[in-house]
């Protein structure tokens, strides 16, 4: 919240502040990110600032629930909540020069712009079924997404520190890894998707041609690999970093395969479905086929490597 107090006091309230964010639980976090920005001019007796929250997603996504939540969102603040929504990618401009105050994006920045060229390029699959063949290619493939992601988060910073005033901030929450797991396989989330696309495979279900093609575009980075791609991009000031161990707070009546299977789909559908068209029911069965029978759900879970990255920057 300390963030969000010290940019309302920065700004002149004939201004206003301008908020972007992206997340599927954008309106809730919006909602605190307005009370503590009210909260802080009622603290320090200033007038609260005009906000406009600007959200933002991809074209092909739903926005229908967002908008009817946004009206509510302009109706229960006082003083004035100006909101709009902007399609398009984050790799790509958004707003205006130096006219967004606080970006938050949630939950979005493990995903690839597009798959590793390195790998494309040379017809090399992201996760081979031959296991011979995938442990061999492994060390190429790893370093073909971390090679992706370093370019495509590099382009987030520099895009984001146009649009952002001087001295705004800017907080990402993201899927990476464990800092004390080294890098020995296919990323956790990424590798299971692509087991239960082998089964689906052997099945008949998709096409093996059709499988050596698909690149999961998700990498999870470290913190460590954050830090150095923000130090070297150099637009930012690295304010906190935080790393969340899932693994804390799994409820284990929660973690049945029906659920997982849901997580698991609705997590990867926009990937899966544009490659292979839709399956997502065949998906899920299978998922959910999987850990009902073999019954290792929660062991798999409790050594997953990967965790809750959040990261607070300010513009330099």
């Amino acid at each position: 919240m300390q963030q969000h107090r010290h940019l309302g006091a920065q700004e002149d309230s004939d201004r206003g502040l301008g908020l972007l964010h992206w997340s599927t639980n954008a309106l809730a976090l919006v909602s605190i990110a307005v009370k503590a920005i009210h909260a802080h001019c009622l603290q320090f007796q200033q007038p609260s600032p005009e906000v406009s929250v600007l959200l933002n997603d991809l074209p092909e996504n739903d926005f229908n629930t967002v908008v009817k939540s946004l009206v509510t969102l302009r109706q229960s603040n006082d003083p004035v909540v100006v909101t709009g929504i902007t399609p398009g990618s984050f790799y790509e401009r958004l707003f205006t020069s130096e006219s967004v105050h606080l970006v938050c994006s949630s939950n979005s920045l493990h995903w690839l712009s597009k798959a590793p060229e390195d790998l494309k390029r040379n017809l090399i699959p992201a996760y081979d079924i031959d296991e011979h063949s995938r442990r061999e290619r492994l060390p190429i493939v790893l370093e073909a997404y971390a090679k992706q992601y370093r370019k495509d988060f590099t382009l987030f910073l520099e895009l984001r520190a146009k649009e952002l005033v001087s001295g705004g901030r800017m907080i990402i929450s993201l899927l990476g890894r464990r800092s004390d797991i080294i890098v020995t396989k296919f990323p956790f989330l990424p590798e299971i998707v692509a087991q239960i696309l082998c089964v689906m495979v052997s099945e008949g279900v998709i096409d093996k041609e059709k499988f050596d093609s698909f690149y999961g575009l998700m990498h999870e980075p470290s913190l460590e690999e954050l830090r150095e791609i923000i130090q070297e991009e150099g637009s930012f000031s690295i304010r906190e970093m935080r790393e969340h161990d899932p693994r804390v707070d799994i409820n284990k009546t929660l973690s049945t395969p029906g659920i997982f299977a849901g997580f698991l789909g609705s997590l990867f559908e926009p990937v899966i479905v544009q490659h292979f068209g839709y399956v997502m029911d065949e998906f899920v069965r299978t998922v959910q086929r999987r850990y009902i029978l073999e019954g290792s759900l929660q062991e798999e879970r409790a050594k997953c490597p990967y965790a809750m990255l959040v990261v607070s920057l300010a513009k330099a």
